[in-house]
């Protein structure tokens, strides 16, 4: 084959892609923050980081413009699915392949100036990201395909127009991050359109990383001690129902010793309904229940942290688990 002939079949594949996905992908927000999908009638999908509130402005191919209302929300996932009057656009199909290096990929985004649709190459697999909740985010695939401002959310395709994938998170020096359309993703999606909210376990606290937790516990002249300080507890959390408090330091949860975030995210991945909760108060140590058994937030629930005890900050601020 020459030069000449994989160019033609790369510029008809990428045209296909383009004519499959223009109807089905969509702007989010009034100034286009982000890209959606359609995913189902009546059902859009877009990463969480995109919604600022339980309704947002969605714009389709056509140019009309309406107000989505959140159906869904799995933010430790980055994802929302919207319901919207999506007026007989087309929802893609969702791909059986799974991303291996080197695959060509199609990424489509919307922005208010208009449709794109760029070529490249998967570039690495199993990456992983912060998500909106400062959560990482594991098993993203890298690629190549270029992405304007305002297109996370939108679908990452095969040749043929089906989704591989959900572009999520921009790299610096021209790569990308995408959730692989996966079995997983696609049972997490079908939950999300079926109005179900998806979250992890949480405790309810905003801890502080380790390095800023020792200098506090010198500053005040406390033993040395690894571990995450409770710098806040949400109301109404698990955390308050089982006694853990500000000034607290967490040494393990579900048996393991943890030193920064993710060890406590980890280790609530692997708990049941219920967590022992290793802590120090003073120099006191005690262990706490805490349990999950209360039901989980409704889906019309706001897919930020506006209730959280932490912010976003530098690498010294409390982070919300």
């Amino acid at each position: 084959m020459t030069t000449t002939d994989l160019l033609s079949d790369l510029s008809t594949a990428a045209r296909a892609a383009s004519a499959a996905a223009g109807p089905a992908t969509v702007a989010i927000g009034r100034h286009g923050r982000g890209t959606g999908v359609v995913v189902a009638p009546g059902k859009v999908l877009t990463n969480a980081h995109n919604l600022r509130d339980r309704t947002t402005q969605v714009t389709f191919a056509d140019g009309r413009a309406v107000q989505g209302r959140l159906a869904g929300a799995a933010p430790d996932h980055d994802l929302v699915v919207l319901d919207v009057d999506t007026a007989g656009a087309p929802s893609l199909p969702w791909s059986t392949r799974t991303l291996e290096e080197g695959d060509p990929v199609f990424a489509a985004g919307r922005t208010l100036r208009g449709h794109r649709v760029t070529f490249g190459l998967v570039s690495a697999a199993d990456r992983a990201f912060r998500g909106p909740r400062g959560r990482r985010i594991k098993g993203a695939v890298e690629h190549t395909a270029p992405l304007a401002k305002g297109s996370s959310g939108g679908p990452l395709l095969d040749a043929e127009g089906a989704i591989v994938g959900i572009n999520t998170h921009r790299l610096g020096e021209g790569f990308y991050l995408a959730l692989p359309a996966d079995a997983d993703l696609q049972a997490r999606v079908a939950e999300l359109v079926e109005g179900r909210s998806v979250g992890g376990r949480r405790l309810g606290v905003a801890v502080v990383p380790a390095a800023e937790t020792a200098r506090i516990r010198r500053r005040v002249g406390l033993p040395e001690q690894a571990g995450l300080l409770v710098s806040g507890v949400l109301e109404g959390s698990p955390a308050e129902a089982a006694g853990l408090g500000e000034g607290d330091l967490v040494v393990a949860v579900g048996g393991a010793a943890v030193t920064s975030v993710d060890d406590v995210w980890d280790a609530l991945d692997r708990a049941g309904d219920t967590v022992d909760v290793e802590v120090v108060r003073g120099t006191e140590a005690r262990t706490v229940t805490v349990s999950f058994a209360a039901p989980s937030a409704p889906a019309t629930s706001e897919p930020d942290d506006a209730a959280d005890p932490a912010a976003d900050g530098g690498p010294d601020a409390p982070t919300a688990v």
